[in-house]
């Protein structure tokens, strides 16, 4: 009887064990509603401060991305070059020259000219330079040596794009060159961008350079500060001169604009509280007749979006840790029969500022037994709740005993003494001993029945 009442009791806390390591369910968040047209072809806007994605246009469809590709190109060469301010690079007429003809925006360099990679990082990303783009392509992908100047390091230069595209988890995104001009199997997706461009936010002069107006590049070994062209920022958004597009919160990050892409931004903004990254991309160039589109549909898209995320929308706590979520039966306990379940930790979301916190409903998920066997320890895992408000999901939490319960060594006695005796086995071994048994007596009846008789016969003949 121990053995088996000791093989029940590691069943149940093997069933424990298994129930506290159950993962959670993936987090998703809740779909917001704008009241307003977009021209932009994919969009997507990100919560960083929640990683929400709050609006999303086509997020995932791969695009053209115009001079959007510099955001790598930078990453990329500040990845490989150490020391910027100190690193001096030298134009190649190869550089220089390769894209003559092109009309593309430049920085105005000239071949054999010498400055900083950190001054390089300016023409890249300021006026949107694709000279230096390649400079600095040429330069990385020839091994930060700047002995050789040929396509082979350029090449080089776009295959470590694409690799930090791959190790990125980029699955809509591919480079064939470092400037953005159009080409073939050169594309990228609103959300990969949304990615690249958090992921450079992070990197040492990027904001610095990004948010830059205008830029003055010094002294080089072939021209004075004077004689050489000041650079001014594509990003009208960030400048008051433009008051269609400026808005005072955003904070970069890079434009772009060809033929296959269309008119393209991706930014950052922040208003103190918040901060957001959005992607457009895609928003018309040229009208049916061939004329340019007057306005930038892409920098308005994003003007709009982010005054609407500000004002509508806040983070909101909708999960307090001292108020359970649901009780669960509790058995092996003493003179208790429920538990009580907490949330693991408090949640804040980004919601709606309309949305009262009373609206949002918690429901425990099918990983919540009906009971639990006692001893429980407290935040001890033992399911999980889906939040929701409007039939939309916002979140999963996990569930936690809210305290220890210690086992009734009496209880725990007694419910394996029950499933014994409600074993099946052992009831039908009670049915076979008592079948046996009424046998026995039967057989002993017959017997001391014969053997009475025999005594009684052998009495009478000896009379």
């Amino acid at each position: 009887m121990r053995k088996k009442l000791i093989l029940l009791g590691s069943f149940l806390m093997a069933a424990l064990l298994a129930l506290g390591t159950m993962a959670p369910m993936p987090v998703q968040a809740a779909t917001f509603q704008i009241d307003f047209e977009t021209e932009s072809a994919a969009i997507c806007l990100v919560n960083v401060d929640t990683g929400t994605v709050v609006y999303e246009k086509n997020a995932d469809e791969r695009r053209a991305q115009a001079s959007l590709t510099k955001v790598m190109t930078f990453i990329v060469a500040s990845e490989h070059i150490t020391d910027p301010e100190n690193t001096k690079i030298t134009a190649s007429e190869f550089d220089i020259h390769s894209l003559d003809g092109t009309g593309s925006s430049m920085a105005n360099v000239l071949a054999g000219e010498t400055f900083s990679a950190l001054d390089w990082y300016y023409a890249l990303m300021v006026p949107s330079g694709n000279d230096a783009a390649m400079v600095l392509a040429d330069f990385v992908g020839g091994g930060c040596t700047g002995e050789t100047s040929s396509q082979e390091n350029i090449d080089n230069f776009v295959q470590m794009m694409n690799d930090k595209a791959q190790e990125m988890g980029l699955t809509n995104t591919h480079f064939a060159n470092p400037h953005g001009l159009d080409q073939e199997n050169h594309y990228t997706s609103a959300r990969d961008s949304c990615t690249i461009a958090q992921y450079a936010m992070q990197l040492s002069h990027f904001m610095d350079i990004v948010t830059t107006s205008s830029y003055e590049l010094p002294d080089s070994n072939l021209r004075t500060k004077a004689e050489i062209d000041t650079l001014y920022s594509t990003n009208f958004m960030q400048n008051p001169q433009y008051e269609e597009y400026y808005y005072e919160y955003v904070k970069g990050i890079k434009t772009g604009t060809e033929t296959n892409a269309g008119r393209c931004i991706v930014t950052s903004a922040n208003n103190g509280k918040y901060t957001y990254i959005c992607t457009a991309l895609g928003a018309p160039d040229q009208n049916a007749d061939g004329t340019t589109v007057e306005t930038n549909g892409a920098m308005l898209d994003t003007k709009k979006l982010y005054q609407w995320a500000f004002e509508n929308l806040e983070i909101k706590p909708i999960v307090n840790m001292d108020v359970p979520v649901t009780e669960i039966g509790l058995e092996l306990a003493w003179q208790r029969d429920t538990l009580k379940l907490m949330p693991e930790s408090n949640l804040s979301v980004l919601l709606p500022k309309d949305i009262e916190i009373s609206s949002i409903i918690a429901t425990p998920n099918e990983d919540v037994p009906e009971s639990v066997v006692a001893p429980v320890t407290k935040g001890q895992v033992l399911g999980s709740a889906t939040l929701s408000y409007a039939n939309q999901e916002l979140g999963t939490i996990q569930l936690i005993a809210d305290e220890d319960i210690p086992r009734s060594d009496l209880l725990y006695y007694l419910q394996g003494i029950r499933d014994v005796v409600t074993n099946k086995w052992f009831i039908f071994a009670v049915i076979v001993f008592v079948i046996l048994f009424i046998v026995y007596l039967i057989i002993s009846t017959i017997y001391n029945r014969r053997n009475r008789r025999r005594r009684r016969v052998k009495n009478y003949r000896r009379l």
